[in-house]
């Protein structure tokens, strides 16, 4: 097999490929009519000493610091530089990581708790719904939200669910309190375009859309040739400017910014097989799937996904809870790995996503029980740097390293420890969850009166 070494080249290739110009650099009108609002919290320069740094993009540095100032990393290594004014956290031998990166949640859409009214990822009334946008269903005060911060997540990406072919927009968010959704969302970032194959649009569709797969598959080709002349008539317009623009589409307009390059496709898809003719069918239309999520048979056609530059982001062991799902192995992102593969731990779950450092060591350890060297630095990589890279963040997030964002986990032990857990988060540099401080913990509104106050954090 080859070694973990190919996958920062890999990584490199796949982004110098995805910076390339798509089929036109044009884009509709008022393509992003929901501009974020965030503005980061305030925030002090800090320095953390006597800490054991995963940086995500190079080895452990043991007995290390580094340096947040002005809402970025300043500086990383055996010993920096602090200013006079700085505050100083002895880490006392703990360790600490990037914040975590989400790219499949679906928290604020499907929001707690578990109610008819607060399920509001999936709009289950046509195969092809490119024209919803799941921000429009992210209730910012869903309280798993302060839950996965204080799981050491710092940036999600919430998507819409996966009963449609084209499910709509994703939406990345900051994990940070705001009133509105507006106010969560990272400035910059792409929107990705949630697509689904297998059992699940088959189920719902089963007697008003596709029943089978090739149904499924008819009915991808079918949309993307609409799209495709859509945007061949915008384009023409936006070049020309003669005469009246042609009539929007809400939903071809989300397919065609896939096709121009400005959003990227994040693909629900177990099987082997389908994944194989989702590639396929993106390559005739002149798409690039960015992700592969939940992947369960991605081991099979690791090599695949690693010549095509296509991540899979998947779990540790989930699998068998339907007949696309029986084939999985827990070995699978080890194997994805080992092949140079992009791998990621993702969630696709409120619980799992506030223990993601968890599930990276459950699939650690299954590929050293297989025989494949994984180290806690490739493990750190799979829910830091690569879900940022998957993203289209990578140059934000992600890892800890000088002028990126300081989205920063201290943990109380080695993060890959089943009783080590985040003990304090910034994101952009403000401290935002104190697990020692009651009053550093942040609690939604809807949680006010109702969910007792955490006793100094011993809970």
């Amino acid at each position: 097999m080859r070694t973990r070494s190919l996958l920062p080249a890999l990584l490199l290739a796949a982004a110098s490929a995805a910076a390339q110009p798509g089929p036109g650099a044009l884009s509709a009108p008022n393509a992003n009519p929901f501009p974020s609002t965030y503005t980061p919290w305030p925030s002090r320069p800090t320095v953390i000493r006597n800490v054991n740094i995963f940086t995500a993009t190079g080895p452990l540095i043991r007995n290390g610091a580094i340096l947040m100032q002005d809402g970025k990393i300043v500086s990383v290594g055996a010993t920096v530089n602090a200013p006079a004014n700085a505050v100083v956290i002895d880490g006392a031998g703990k360790y600490v990581t990037p914040g975590i990166v989400d790219d499949h949640s679906h928290l604020g859409a499907n929001a707690a708790p578990n109610v008819w009214s607060r399920s509001d990822a999936n709009e289950l009334v046509n195969p092809v719904t490119g024209y919803v946008w799941v921000e429009h269903s992210v209730w910012p005060q869903d309280p798993q939200f302060p839950r996965d911060l204080a799981g050491g997540v710092t940036t999600l990406q919430v998507l819409p669910g996966s009963g449609n072919l084209f499910g709509g927009r994703s939406v990345v968010l900051k994990v940070v309190p705001a009133v509105s959704v507006q106010g969560m969302k990272f400035p910059g970032a792409k929107y990705g375009l949630k697509m689904a194959c297998g059992e699940n649009p088959m189920r719902v569709y089963s007697t008003r859309g596709p029943q089978t797969r090739m149904g499924d598959i008819a009915g991808y080709r079918i949309a993307w040739a609409q799209a495709e002349a859509y945007r061949r008539r915008w384009d023409k317009w936006l070049t020309d400017r003669a005469g009246d623009p042609p009539a929007r589409d809400l939903n071809l307009e989300t397919l065609a910014e896939v096709l121009r390059g400005n959003i990227l496709v994040h693909n629900h898809c177990y099987m082997a097989d389908e994944m194989m003719q989702v590639i396929d069918v993106s390559k005739e239309f002149g798409y690039k799937v960015r992700s592969f999520h939940h992947a369960v048979e991605a081991y099979k056609i690791a090599d695949v996904l690693a010549k095509e530059g296509i991540a899979a982001s998947m779990w540790a062991d989930w699998g068998g809870m339907k007949m696309e799902m029986m084939d999985g192995v827990r070995a699978n992102m080890a194997i994805v790995h080992a092949a140079g593969g992009i791998t990621i731990m993702h969630s696709d779950d409120a619980s799992g996503s506030q223990r993601l450092n968890q599930e990276a060591a459950k699939a650690m350890a299954a590929g050293r029980a297989n025989g494949i060297n994984i180290t806690e630095e490739d493990a750190i990589r799979w829910m830091t740097y690569n879900p940022a890279w998957a993203l289209g963040l990578e140059d934000k997030i992600g890892s800890l390293a000088a002028g990126k964002n300081a989205d920063v986990v201290l943990w109380s032990g080695n993060p890959f420890s089943i009783y080590t857990r985040a003990e304090k988060v910034w994101v952009d540099g403000a401290m935002l969850f104190d697990r020692t401080d009651p009053a550093q913990q942040w609690r939604t509104d809807f949680e006010l009166g109702f969910v007792p106050v955490n006793n100094g954090g011993k809970n």
